[in-house]
């Protein structure tokens, strides 16, 4: 009986590390992630529309119909990006993600506290570049490091009803992401 159990309990280990392993290495082996699926509508470094999501399509995942969203696939192996995007009447969100699709930093119009959102964009090997006058610096922009050369920035503006939909839309045609 006991033998059963050990052979059982091994099966179990067995079958949960294989499972664990499988879970952790499915994004990396992934194909047809968020950067692939936007190649089409979205050139490098330029900031594209994201099309309204319906209940057949949707470019992206988990998609809000509540947000007009647009994008920018950005590579930073010729230099850093200045990106800007002017607040919509009612919310605008800036989420930057790399390549692989981890978020590492996110900002929206009120931490902003302006009525655009402006930001250098660049590696740390581009930052380390930089003049060594780090309060002129600071003081002047609002610096992202981003932790690879080549990743996502999706930008949200609310529509809290319909008659502002096109406002939305209109503050995200503005919006720049391109090489200093």
């Amino acid at each position: 009986m006991i033998r059963l159990l050990l052979w059982l309990f091994g099966g179990a280990l067995l079958g949960g590390i294989v499972h664990l392993a499988t879970v952790l290495m499915l994004p990396s082996l992934a194909t047809q992630d968020a950067y692939a699926r936007l190649a089409p509508v979205a050139p490098v470094n330029t900031v594209a529309p994201v099309p309204s999501a319906s209940p057949e399509a949707a470019l992206m995942p988990f998609m809000d119909p509540a947000f007009a969203m647009a994008v920018c696939r950005y590579d930073l192996s010729e230099g850093p990006l200045k990106f800007s995007v002017p607040v919509s009447p009612a919310y605008t969100a800036v989420s930057f993600y790399t390549r692989t699709n981890v978020a590492y930093y996110a900002i929206n119009d009120r931490a902003a506290g302006r009525r655009a959102i402006e930001l250098d964009l660049m590696t740390t090997e581009q930052r380390n570049e930089l003049p060594g006058d780090e309060e002129i610096t600071a003081a002047d922009r609002l610096i992202v490091e981003s932790p690879t050369t080549t990743g996502l920035i999706v930008i949200k503006a609310l529509v809290p009803e319909l008659g502002l939909l096109q406002a939305a839309r209109a503050a995200l045609a503005v919006a720049r992401c391109q090489p200093q």
